[in-house]
């Protein structure tokens, strides 16, 4: 998914101080839209002023369910990406998608998607003509600088559904519970998405050397003790190596768990640009505005506008976030 906004924000602050292992910070989604008025909005929970990334996972949207004949779906003419790799969940509906790769695919639910733009790429995502009801996450993961300009590629996988005492688990990326995805990444990752049924209670073993989000998507849930609910991201730092989610609730949960070992590197990410510094950003952004070979071509999309044109840069000097905030 691109970034549509025309005037991406951008301000200062003060890095927050460390937090407890032990410290559920409950992080508030911003809701933006994606078009006019009327067009599907996504709940956005990464990145935050005072928190940056959690692992490496840096940009958080979560959207629906939305009728399409409401909000007229999703349709994102070709834009570009840098020094990231993309991943695409779905709850509900069907997309399809192109890239610069020659890659012509369909993300379905329950089908885990990640596409690297390293040096360069280029996708355009539209919904199907078949769905009614889009729902899912599209999330972001930084590249560290040793891979940032690797090669475009795709992963697509099919993860097993594990059920046990009221808990169902799907295995997007990385191990846990003695299984491993086949989905490879640039730095130590971990998606599940967890379903808890009412009263269920779901306890693991996890890395201590991983920070760890939980993402609701329905219901409440209690992350070691701290309730969630309403698309809150609840966040707590490395040092614990084990994990416990309950559902106090009679209703279903469902809550999208991320994991990675601390990023610690800076990034300047605007728009859909991944960076290391505010002139290497003016400078995909000229490339892409030019047509520029390192972004590649995506053949096949069909809408209103060839592509998705890069917005003025702010007036003021890009800085690098870090996993506390901006750099002052």
């Amino acid at each position: 998914m691109s970034n549509k906004e025309q005037h991406p924000g951008w301000s200062d602050c003060v890095p927050d101080e460390h937090h407890a292992p032990s410290e559920v910070v409950a992080l508030d989604p911003k809701l933006v839209p994606l078009g006019g008025p009327q067009a599907m909005q996504v709940r956005r929970t990464l990145p935050q002023l005072t928190r940056s990334f959690v692992g490496a996972w840096c940009f958080v949207d979560h959207y629906g369910p939305d009728p399409v004949a409401r909000t007229g779906g999703m349709d994102v003419p070709p834009h570009p990406h840098t020094s990231l790799q993309t991943v695409s969940w779905l709850f509900s509906g069907e997309i399809e998608h192109r890239d610069s790769g020659g890659v012509h695919g369909l993300v379905r639910p329950g089908e885990v998607n990640l596409m690297t733009g390293g040096a360069g790429i280029a996708h355009s995502e539209v919904s199907t003509a078949a769905t009614t009801l889009l729902h899912g996450l599209q999330l972001w993961v930084a590249l560290p600088s040793t891979s940032a300009g690797i090669e475009r590629d795709f992963q697509h996988h099919v993860p097993e559904l594990v059920r046990e005492d009221g808990v169902d688990t799907r295995l997007l990326i990385g191990s846990l519970s003695g299984r491993t995805s086949p989905v490879r990444t640039e730095t130590p990752l971990l998606a599940v998405e967890v379903t808890l049924a009412a009263g269920a209670t779901w306890e693991t073993e996890v890395s201590n050397g991983f920070e760890h989000g939980v993402l609701v998507d329905t219901g409440h849930v209690e992350l070691d003790g701290v309730t969630l609910n309403n698309a809150v991201l609840g966040v707590r730092d490395a040092g614990l190596g084990h994990l416990r989610l309950r559902n106090p609730t009679d209703e279903r949960a469902r809550v999208v768990l991320l994991g990675g070992e601390p990023f610690d590197e800076g990034i300047v990410m605007w728009w859909n640009f991944v960076a290391r510094s505010h002139e290497e950003i003016a400078e995909l952004r000229t490339e892409w505005n030019a047509g520029g070979e390192r972004f590649g071509h995506v053949d096949g999309y069909r809408g209103t506008v060839d592509r998705l044109t890069a917005p003025p840069l702010p007036a003021g000097r890009l800085k690098a976030r870090y996993r506390w905030g901006r750099e002052n």
